[in-house]
């Protein structure tokens, strides 16, 4: 029995309306996916909150289970609640800057701004704490012929001493120097500075990290624990010094021309 299934039937033009209906879909699917983080929108002059636009404009939250038995980590993780911020509007215009009312290094302002990240240590693949001093590790040493660095004096931007470095902190898992630790004036237990913004000047013998003057490497954060350090407390670290490149002093602050 021969059955025609498409007799009266333009299946060229089914297809086609299949492919619109599935390609309207997609549309929506992605402008959901776009809007998980930094939505709603907000009013740059005002501040106002304009609304979420529904379930057709934002997608719903995402929970991912985390290796290690960390638990599971749900994002967006914070709404738009209002946060104060020690700064305050130059003038009232769209994309108007922010000059600081108090100290930006510990406020948080500008290139000092950090993360609220997880108040855990990063971990390696066997859920090892990846960062660790390297006086507590017996399988990792400072390379043949390179300086091992402790004892050497660190110098800020202003060219006064800082402190002197008293131990180097580890990443096991790329098997490279992360933080040097800097015993400084005022701080009981040394300050973690990034490796990635000193210069190790070989021929004098001492530390340059021009991020900071000498006289506010004592106002870093410090870890909590002496052996680890969690994704929380390298953020803060990372911010302190980085911000240093424009709020260590008022010349930074200034244009060139």
């Amino acid at each position: 029995m021969n059955l025609e299934l498409t007799r009266g039937i333009d299946v060229a033009l089914l297809v086609f309306y299949a492919f619109v209906l599935f390609f309207i879909a997609l549309i929506f699917y992605l402008r959901r996916e776009d809007r998980r983080e930094g939505y709603p929108l907000e009013d740059t002059v005002t501040g106002r909150v304009d609304s979420p636009g529904g379930p057709l404009s934002q997608a719903t939250p995402k929970t991912f289970r985390l290796p290690h038995g960390l638990g599971f980590s749900t994002t967006p993780t914070k709404g738009r609640e209002a946060v104060d911020i020690a700064a305050r509007r130059t003038d009232r215009f769209p994309g108007a800057p922010y000059s600081p009312t108090g100290d930006p290094l510990a406020d948080g302002i500008g290139p000092a701004a950090w993360a609220d990240r997880a108040k855990r240590p990063d971990v390696d693949m066997e859920g090892h704490p990846r960062i660790a001093p390297l006086s507590t590790l017996s399988d990792f040493f400072v390379a043949r012929g390179d300086p091992s660095l402790v004892g050497w004096p660190v110098y800020g931007a202003d060219g006064a001493k800082a402190g002197v470095v008293a131990d180097l902190w580890v990443d096991r898992a790329e098997r490279l120097v992360r933080y040097l630790q800097i015993e400084a004036a005022g701080v009981g237990r040394g300050v973690l500075a990034p490796m990635t913004m000193a210069k190790v000047d070989r021929r004098r013998g001492h530390v340059v990290i021009d991020a900071l003057n000498a006289a506010q490497f004592a106002g870093a954060p410090v870890p909590a624990e002496s052996n680890t350090i969690t994704l929380y407390e390298e953020e803060r670290v990372v911010a302190y010094f980085g911000g240093g490149y424009l709020y260590a002093n008022a010349s930074r602050q200034e244009p060139y021309l």
